[in-house]
C-alpha cells in the first residue's frame, strides 16, 4: 500500500514539475522580444495578402491537374521529366509557405487546426521521397504512399472560407449525429437478432443474407439505404416466410424514412446556422474595414485642416471662404469626405456647399420679409382712430 502511494505521489510530483517547467518556458518565450519586427511585419503582409492567396490556390489547382496527368501511364512516360520537376517545385512552394507562416507567429501557428492540416499534408507529400531513399523501389506499400498524395488538394480548405464554414457545421453536429447513429445502431441490432431468428434457420433459411449476425447487419444496411431491397425481399418470398414483408416494410419505414431524414435535417439546420454566422462575420469585417478606411481619411483631412489653420497665421486670407477653397484643393475627386455616418466625394461637397449658400440667402430674404411685414403691421396699428370718450365712459359703466 505504501509503495502504491509512493508511486502515485512521484507521478503527481513529476507531472506538476513538468507543467511548471512548460509554463515557465512558455512565459519566458513570450517575454522574449524579437529584433526583426520590420521583416516579420513584411512577411505577415505578404502571407495575408490577396495576391499570396491567389498564388497558393493556383498552385494547388495546378498540382491537382498534374496529378490527373500522372494517372495516365502514357502521359507519365512522355512527360516524366516535366512531372518530376513540377513535383519538386510544388513541394518547395508548400515548404516555403509553411516556413513563412511559422516565422510570422511560431507559437499561435500550431493553435490553428487548418495549419496542422497543412503540416500533415506536407508530411504526406515527403513520405514517398523518404521511402524511395530508404526502401527498395519494389517496396509493396509504395502504391499506398502514392495514393494518399491526393490529400494535398485539401489545402484548398485553408484558403476557402466557404468550405471552412461547412466543416464547422459538420463539427457542430458531431454530438447530435453520434446520438442518432447510436440509436440507429440499437435499432439495427434489434432487427438483426430478429432477422437471424426468423430467416436464418439452418434448415430452410436464407443463409447468404441472414446466416449470422454480421451478414444480417450488412443486409439491414442495404435495406436502410433502399438499395436492392426488392431482390432481398424476393429471396425471402421464395422461401415462403410469413412475416418477411412486414419485417422489411417496418424496418425500411423506421430506418430510411425516420432516421435518415432526421440525420439530413440535423445537418441542414446546423449548416444554415453556420452560413448565417459566416454572413454576419463577413458583414462585420466589411464594416470594420470601412471604419478603418474612414478613420485614415479623416485623420489625413484633419491634418490638412490643421496645416491650413497654422498657415493662416502667417498668410493673411481675405475671407473664410478662401480658406475653405484652399482646403478643397487638397481633396481628390475619388476621395470621400467622412461625415458622421457616411462618406461623400468632392463633387457632392461642391453641390452641398452651394445648396447651403442658397439656403442661407433664402433664410436672409425671409428674415427681411418678416421685418417688412412687422413694420407694415406696426404702421397699421398706429393709423387706427382713437376711441371716443363717450364710448369709453359707456364701456366703463
Amino acid at each position: 500500500m505504501s509503495q502504491v502511494f509512493r508511486r502515485n505521489h512521484l507521478r503527481v510530483v513529476s507531472s506538476s514539475l513538468l507543467d511548471t517547467a512548460s509554463l515557465a518556458f512558455y512565459t519566458r518565450f513570450r517575454k522574449f522580444k524579437r529584433k526583426d519586427d520590420q521583416c516579420r511585419a513584411f512577411v505577415k503582409r505578404v502571407v495575408t495578402s490577396r495576391l499570396f492567396q491567389i498564388v497558393m490556390i493556383s498552385t494547388v489547382s495546378l498540382n491537382a491537374f498534374f496529378m490527373v496527368l500522372w494517372t495516365s501511364y502514357k502521359i507519365r512516360y512522355q512527360l516524366f521529366r516535366v512531372l518530376e520537376i513540377s513535383e519538386v517545385i510544388f513541394v518547395s512552394i508548400y515548404a516555403s509557405e509553411f516556413s513563412m507562416k511559422v516565422y510570422v507567429d511560431p507559437i499561435d501557428y500550431w493553435k490553428d487546426g487548418y495549419n496542422l492540416l497543412d503540416v500533415v499534408i506536407i508530411i504526406i507529400i515527403v513520405i514517398p521521397h523518404f521511402l524511395r531513399k530508404i526502401k527498395d523501389k519494389h517496396y509493396p506499400y509504395f502504391n499506398i504512399a502514392d495514393g494518399i498524395q491526393s490529400l494535398r488538394i485539401l489545402k484548398f480548405i485553408t484558403y476557402s472560407r466557404g468550405i471552412r464554414t461547412l466543416i464547422t457545421a459538420v463539427g457542430q453536429t458531431v454530438y447530435t449525429v453520434a446520438s442518432v447513429l447510436t440509436l440507429f445502431f440499437v435499432l439495427m441490432y434489434i432487427f438483426a437478432i430478429l432477422g437471424f431468428c426468423l430467416f436464418g434457420a439452418s434448415e430452410k433459411g436464407d443463409l447468404n443474407n441472414w446466416g449470422n449476425l454480421a451478414v444480417a447487419f450488412f443486409t439491414l444496411f442495404s435495406l436502410a439505404t433502399v438499395d436492392g431491397w426488392t431482390n432481398l425481399q424476393q429471396q425471402l418470398d421464395n422461401r415462403n416466410f410469413v412475416l418477411s414483408r412486414a419485417f422489411t416494410i417496418t424496418f425500411i419505414l423506421i430506418a430510411s424514412f425516420i432516421f435518415l431524414s432526421m440525420f439530413v435535417g440535423v445537418m441542414i439546420m446546423h449548416t444554415e446556422d453556420s452560413i448565417k454566422k459566416f454572413e454576419r462575420e463577413l458583414m462585420l469585417e466589411r464594416h470594420v474595414t470601412l471604419m478603418e478606411e474612414k478613420q485614415v481619411i479623416l485623420k489625413r483631412q484633419q491634418e490638412e485642416v490643421s496645416r491650413l489653420m497654422r498657415k493662416q497665421k502667417s498668410v493673411d486670407y481675405k475671407s473664410f471662404s478662401e480658406l475653405v477653397e484652399n482646403f478643397k484643393k487638397t481633396l481628390r475627386h475619388t476621395d470621400p469626405m467622412v461625415l458622421d455616418d457616411f462618406g461623400t466625394s468632392l463633387p457632392f461637397i461642391d453641390i452641398y456647399l452651394s445648396t447651403l449658400d442658397n439656403q442661407d440667402a433664402t433664410v436672409t430674404k425671409l428674415q427681411g420679409l418678416y421685418y417688412e411685414i412687422a413694420h407694415v403691421l406696426s404702421l397699421m396699428l398706429e393709423d387706427l382712430p382713437p376711441k371716443s370718450q363717450s364710448s369709453q365712459k359707456s364701456h366703463d359703466k
